[in-house]
């Protein structure tokens, strides 16, 4: 069987893994064929001190793009996007998107529309419109987190009630698969959890849509990672392509995963940083190849409830 192809817009940095870096080892583990193109290339993340690198622009993007094109190898299966900060280049990439989309109709865009967090944009506020107007439409599966999923849709989420009102909203909008990654809402298992929300549209034998949606409760971490949204979001392309249809499989894997490279991490980062000491940003880094077995077949460790 010849191996699923995915375009991947991400970061790349020197040392470390956030974006292209952070997604590109566990999709080639799981049997991806995955071309990256670097939307910006760092040393390493901005979490640190210190932090050098140049910046792919639209017209920059469109020349690696026009090289794939005039080779006749722009077949994809998958295009994979998420942190950027120029209107541009955004724009760029969904004339990409949709042109391969033209060539490849099954082709799944997989985007998380990287917004900001806990009630504060971080990313230019004229990217909003681009991504609730061309974005979202184009995409098949979205990975917001709550404040992203508002400000999408315009609409707040205070109760489960409301979170899937606002995921079928965000399906009328385009995308067929959309999981809320975190949110602020109660669990059940108390002030310990974080609640993640997914839902799934697709089509029954019979041709009528059906919806599957479900909540998991996350053990919480005492930590602040970087490249995990990454990860989130390449798991999900991954375990969906392999349970299609499954959507609570799907993210019990992602979820899975995501625990096991985060446990790993924070044991070793406290390791290395001592006693009582806070890990620095480089010790935090997400120990991604030491993780290779859990990504291959993670041990379940959440379960994800269907409402």
């Amino acid at each position: 069987m010849d191996s699923s192809r995915i375009l991947s817009v991400q970061s790349h940095v020197v040392r470390g893994y956030v974006g292209n870096k952070s997604a590109s080892f566990p999709l080639q583990v799981l049997g991806f064929e995955v071309d990256s193109i670097n939307s910006v290339q760092f040393s390493n993340h901005t979490g640190y001190e210190h932090w050098k690198g140049q910046v792919l622009t639209a017209d920059e993007l469109h020349v690696l793009y026009e090289g794939i094109k005039l080779n006749n190898v722009n077949q994809y299966d998958y295009v994979l996007t998420g942190y950027a900060r120029d209107d541009s280049f955004l724009e760029k990439v969904v004339d990409i998107v949709q042109e391969l989309k033209r060539a490849n109709p099954g082709l799944v865009y997989v985007c998380d529309p990287v917004l900001g967090d806990n009630g504060a944009m971080y990313v230019p506020e004229n990217l909003l419109p681009i991504y609730r107007d061309r974005v979202v439409p184009a995409s098949d599966i979205i990975t917001p987190n709550q404040f992203e999923a508002q400000l999408l849709t315009g609409r707040n989420i205070s109760s489960e009630k409301d979170a899937v009102d606002v995921m079928n909203l965000l399906h009328s909008m385009g995308p067929n698969t959309v999981v809320i990654t975190s949110s602020d809402l109660p669990s059940p298992l108390g002030d310990q959890y974080l609640v993640a929300l997914g839902s799934q549209k697709r089509a029954s034998v019979d041709g009528t849509m059906v919806t599957q949606q479900i909540r998991m409760d996350i053990p919480k971490v005492d930590a602040v990672f970087v490249g995990t949204g990454d990860l989130f979001a390449a798991m999900l392309l991954a375990w969906t392509h392999l349970h299609p249809n499954d959507l609570k499989t799907a993210c019990e894997k992602t979820v899975s995963v995501l625990h096991h490279v985060i446990k790993r991490t924070i044991t070793y980062a406290k390791e290395v940083a001592g006693l009582n000491r806070r890990p620095t940003p480089a010790q935090l880094e997400l120990r991604m190849v030491q993780s290779k077995a859990d990504i291959e077949d993670p041990a379940i460790v959440v379960n994800a409830v269907v409402l």
